[in-house]
């Protein structure tokens, strides 16, 4: 058959006008199968327009996004590497960059179709689970699972395509081999440099499982709070109240302490301290403080309290507590009963609050008028 193709070309090449020498048919034959495999995508490409138009389908948008490129460059490589195969051996050996190339494209093209694959195969898996919401707290834990697991395999997927290329040329094979038996200080580093990736990699692994920090989740680190935005293999992206970037490496979340404040659950109690007047009547503040909470639909109604925590010698110190359904609500919640509890003071019980300045003017009374215009300036 391979016979009968190369006949055909050179007939076809005379047919034209040019006398074809021993290498034509088979260079011809290479950009054929580049030019059928370029005409196999603008065909996939069109079917897969025509479907969307007709009915659109969220896997298709998917691959459309991701993986256009990729199925652009392997399905002629795929046609360009059958085409070497099928080729005479003198061809090859005359030519055998035409064979190595072929073997590159086609290892290339794979490893990045097969991981913009698992990259559509990751989002059409969560698509439906919500992670903005603290309360979704099992369908967090599958999309960091999902997330974590995809890295874990395209990372696989691209270290076997690139020791498979390596592989396909001598010098490299022979460069691997001298570098895998070699010793001393080369050993040395290697194997710590294989230590503090085998510890990332653990740590990661035991984050998928365990569950210490999800996506989404509110945390506080290095003092900071802020929401987890990625977790990769070696790092974890923490989105700060901000929008702030702090970047930190997985096994600070192993080794170190830190809070999670929706681990098992994203309700929380928030606190309000006022620092007022002993002439404060406390029935009076706690009374105001329920009817502002009750009508405040942030307040979710589990808990309340209003007590004097601790007395200082000009003031007592009165703590509020209110729960909400994640800590966003409750820093809210807390602000909107702040601002109104103080306007109810100052409205109603206004020598209940800190008389600061009244104390400042009586204890400067000695140093004259003076003294006095001189402290408000």
């Amino acid at each position: 058959m391979l016979q009968q193709l190369e006949i055909w070309i050179r007939a076809t090449v005379r047919w034209f006008g040019y006398i074809p020498n021993r290498d034509l048919s088979g260079w011809v034959l290479l950009i054929m199968a580049v030019l059928v495999g370029l005409a196999v995508d603008l065909v996939m490409t069109q079917i897969v327009r025509f479907v969307v138009r007709r009915r659109p389908f969220h896997t298709l948008a998917l691959l459309k996004i991701y993986v256009r490129w990729a199925f652009w460059v392997f399905v002629p490589s795929l046609f360009f590497l059958l085409a070497t195969n099928i080729q005479s051996a003198r061809f090859l050996r005359r030519h055998p960059v035409a064979d190595k190339t072929a073997e590159v494209l086609f290892l290339v093209a794979t490893t990045w179709l097969v991981v913009q694959l698992l990259k559509v195969a990751e989002l059409r898996l969560i698509h439906q689970y919500d992670t903005t919401q603290d309360v979704n707290l099992s369908q967090r834990k599958f999309v960091t699972q999902v997330r974590f697991f995809r890295r874990i395999i395209s990372a696989g997927v691209i270290i076997v395509g690139a020791s498979l290329l390596l592989i396909s040329f001598q010098g490299s094979r022979k460069v691997g081999l001298s570098v895998l038996t070699s010793a001393g200080v080369v050993s040395v580093l290697i194997g710590f440099a294989a230590q503090k990736t085998l510890a990332n990699l653990m740590a990661g692994i035991q984050i998928a499982f365990n569950q210490q920090i999800r996506l989404n989740d509110a945390v506080v680190v290095e003092k900071e709070w802020g929401r987890i935005e990625e977790i990769n293999l070696t790092s974890v992206i923490v989105r700060l109240w901000d929008r702030r970037r702090l970047i930190l490496p997985i096994t600070y979340f192993v080794e170190t302490p830190f809070e999670n404040w929706t681990r098992s659950d994203a309700s929380i109690i928030g606190s309000i301290f006022l620092y007022l007047d002993y002439k404060v009547p406390i029935d009076k503040l706690r009374e105001k403080a329920r009817q502002v909470a009750e009508n405040d639909p942030l307040w979710t109604g589990e808990s309340f309290a209003v007590q004097v925590t601790d007395t200082q010698p000009t003031c007592i110190v009165v703590r509020i507590l209110v729960s909400a359904h994640d800590s966003p609500s409750a820093f809210d919640l807390r602000c909107h009963m702040r601002e109104q509890l103080i306007a109810f003071l100052r409205d109603e019980y206004p020598e209940s609050l800190p008389q600061t300045r009244l104390m400042l003017a009586e204890e400067l009374k000695g140093g004259g008028v003076s003294g006095i215009s001189g402290v408000v300036k």
